[in-house]
C-alpha cells in the first residue's frame, strides 16, 4: 500500500474510533498557509483537534512516537488560528493523536491526549 491510500485508510478508520468515543467530526485536512490540521471533532467537552499518524506494523518509528512536541506546539496554533477565523476564540479546545498501526491483523487505533 503506497503513502497516500496508507494515510487514508488511517483517516476512515480515526474517524470511526472517534466516532466511537463520542466525537463528531465537523471538518478534514483543514489547509492554511500554516500547516494542515487532519480532523476537526466535536464531543461533549469542546473542540478536537486531531493529528492522524498511520504506520504499517513493524516501522522503524511507531505512530505514537512520529509526533513530537514541536508538531503538537504547531497543532496547538494551528487550532487556536482555526477557532479565532471562526470567531471562536473563547470555545474549549485539546489536541488528540490518533496513532494508527496497520498490520495483517487489521488496523490497531489509539487515541492519545496530548498535554
Amino acid at each position: 500500500m503506497d503513502r497516500h491510500s496508507l494515510g487514508l485508510a488511517g483517516e476512515r478508520a480515526a474517524e470511526a474510533e472517534l466516532a466511537r468515543s463520542g466525537m463528531r467530526v465537523v471538518a478534514r485536512n483543514q489547509r492554511t498557509r500554516f500547516g494542515e490540521i487532519d480532523l476537526v471533532c466535536r464531543d461533549r467537552d469542546g473542540y478536537v483537534f486531531v493529528e492522524v499518524k498511520t504506520r504499517s506494523a513493524g516501522s522503524f518509528v511507531a505512530a505514537a512516537e512520529a509526533v513530537d512536541r514541536r508538531k503538537l506546539g504547531r497543532l496547538a496554533r494551528l487550532a487556536a488560528g482555526w477557532l479565532a477565523m471562526r470567531g471562536e476564540r473563547d470555545a474549549r479546545w485539546r489536541v488528540v493523536v490518533a496513532a494508527l498501526t496497520v498490520g495483517v491483523d487489521g488496523t490497531r487505533v489509539e487515541l492519545i491526549e496530548a498535554s
